[in-house]
């Protein structure tokens, strides 16, 4: 039987990247399914009453210095962004687009990546456009859907829905019920899905 974890994300938070990075690894060796649930990490915060640690200096500094560590001692490729935070609500909104239109996994991997990986600024409009384009979409046409009701009710939805479970950050993992909150807690959200 496949195991399945859900995993909840923003492309904002660069644990979740280490932890899709980790994700990633553990699909190809383990029977596993990972169901992508995307959420809106400020609106998420800001429902739960949480400051994010971006916005206090000491938790800040030390967040830019354990995520670099992080990803050294797991051995993936990781630069903290230099342009963090970084507005992510329309690449969130875009995932529900891709997830529909079958175009998902290229889409998540192009977005971390180009986030955290290439540390490219992804708050001005004419890097996103050369990043869609390197997708080939058509940059006007998807961040037009993007900003479509239907789509924005959708992300508010899934992160309303989170909040509800109990969800307050990203990245979380949800096996069986369960919920398993940081990349550092994955191999925990592992152990219960091989139960």
């Amino acid at each position: 039987m496949t195991k399945s974890i859900d995993f909840y994300f923003d492309f904002s938070s660069p644990y979740a990247y280490i932890a899709y990075k980790e994700i990633k690894r553990l699909e190809k060796k383990n029977s596993l399914k990972i169901k992508y649930m995307p959420v809106f990490l400020g609106g998420l915060h800001n429902s739960a009453g949480i400051t994010p640690a971006a916005f206090i200096s000491l938790k800040s500094k030390y967040m830019i210095e354990d995520t670099k560590l992080v990803s050294q001692k797991k051995n993936i490729k990781f630069i903290f962004n230099s342009y963090f935070p970084i507005k992510t609500v329309n690449f969130m909104r875009g995932f529900i687009i891709a997830e529909k239109d079958n175009f998902d996994k290229i889409y998540i991997e192009k977005i971390f990546k180009s986030i955290w990986e290439d540390g490219l600024n992804m708050n001005d409009d004419i890097v996103i456009e050369k990043v869609l384009k390197n997708m080939d979409l058509n940059p006007e046409i998807f961040l037009s859907k993007a900003t479509n009701e239907n789509i924005k009710n959708k992300l508010r939805k899934l992160t309303e829905d989170a909040l509800k479970k109990g969800i307050f950050g990203a990245p979380t993992f949800v096996v069986n019920k369960k919920i398993f909150w940081g990349q550092d807690r994955l191999t925990y959200a592992m152990e219960e899905a091989k139960k």
